[in-house]
């Protein structure tokens, strides 16, 4: 008569004496097979570096190829794909083309306008540089305010300033 011996395991099952045996050597062989396959494993890494150094292949170039073949398959990806065909979509709509007509028009005018400012302005500087200095200043004599708006200087640059906000 064979004696059954039971061991309680962590899933709440019982197992005989010999099943327990049987289990634990599985392990030992499945862990010896874990070993040898880290040591290959090891020995098959060294033996591609060697060859990859013998190929005049750094790891900085490795890296480059992993990067390549990875972006290779982010491009090939569906949600990828899906992206930029909504971008292509977007960019050949009506709203976005008018909108990016819109902007450049009104990037042009103001670039325009901006260099017809900096022209005038420098028209002016080089018409005041031909004008007489003025003499030492005098006693009990000033320019009221109402003299200097009427000046040729100052009236050209006020009407030019308005000419730039009715172009706008």
């Amino acid at each position: 008569m064979q004696v059954i011996v039971t061991q309680q395991v962590g899933n709440d099952t019982e197992l005989s004496e010999d099943e327990a045996e049987r289990l634990r050597m599985e392990l030992a062989k499945v862990e010896e097979e874990i070993h040898a396959l880290r040591q290959t494993l090891l020995t098959k890494e060294r033996t591609a570096s060697e060859i990859r150094r013998q190929l005049g292949l750094s790891p900085l170039s490795c890296i480059r190829q992993n990067l390549s073949r990875s972006w290779e398959s982010v491009q090939c990806s569906a949600p990828y794909q899906t992206a930029s065909a909504t971008l292509d979509d977007i960019s050949h709509s009506d709203v976005y083309l008018r909108t990016r007509d819109g902007l450049s028009h009104a990037g042009n005018a103001t670039s325009s306008a901006l260099s017809n400012v900096g022209v005038a302005i420098t028209r002016r500087l080089a018409g005041m540089r031909s004008l007489p200095l003025p003499g030492p200043p005098r006693m009990h004599h000033h320019i009221s305010v109402p003299t200097l708006r009427h000046a040729p200087v100052l009236r050209s640059l006020e009407d030019m300033v308005n000419g730039v906000k009715l172009r706008r």
